[in-house]
């Protein structure tokens, strides 16, 4: 797409990266961590009128976004969910959201993976939503934060330009299919004028 800040493309008249943010605020989460430059301005970092969380919660409505960088920058989604990891915690969640920020429909991918994590057996460390070619959708996922910890530990030289499937290679993940949409991302031109002819 010629190197546009995809994050930041309107769908609904809300970026995609403030979509991503609402819908994990929505769920109260304890810390949100976004991958990438931080703006210039703290905007993307608080819920726009346009899809201002519904919950009560004040968590949900005032947890801040902390922005960290891979390293070296551009070296790939499975070095950005390391550098994501290595952010210091009060404590971990059981918990974490990997979710990409070309997702125009992530409030219904995030609310599906919600449903779906009660029904995993005990020893899963997490489910993705898959495409309909049954191709997981790696970072469309949640995953138990232990597990994500140990695979971060694990992987060749701190994810810089490993595949995510080489990140997840020893956990036992489940492949669920996408019964929203929620997976569907925003890859060209085509894709984000189809979307932003639809209600999302």
């Amino acid at each position: 797409m010629g190197g546009i800040d995809k994050p930041r493309l309107l769908v609904g008249g809300v970026s995609m990266l403030d979509r991503a943010i609402v819908a994990v605020r929505e769920l109260d989460a304890s810390s949100i961590i976004a991958v990438g430059p931080e703006p210039a301005c703290a905007q993307a970092s608080r819920p726009t009128s346009a899809a201002a969380p519904t919950t009560k919660s004040t968590r949900a409505t005032t947890t801040p976004v902390q922005w960290v960088r891979e390293d070296p920058p551009f070296t790939g989604p499975a070095a950005a969910i390391v550098a994501a990891l290595a952010v210091p915690a009060a404590h971990d969640p059981e918990w974490t959201f990997v979710l990409a920020c070309d997702l125009p429909r992530v409030d219904a991918a995030v609310r599906q993976l919600l449903d779906d994590i009660v029904l995993l057996p005990s020893d899963t460390d997490g489910a993705c939503l898959s495409d309909a070619s049954s191709r997981p959708q790696w970072l469309t996922g949640v995953y138990r934060t232990d597990a994500l910890r140990r695979a971060a530990a694990s992987v060749a030289d701190q994810g810089r330009d490993q595949s995510v499937r080489s990140l997840f290679a020893d956990l036992a993940i489940a492949s669920v299919a996408d019964r929203s949409g929620g997976a569907d991302d925003i890859d060209t031109w085509e894709d984000f004028r189809r979307f932003t002819k639809e209600d999302v």
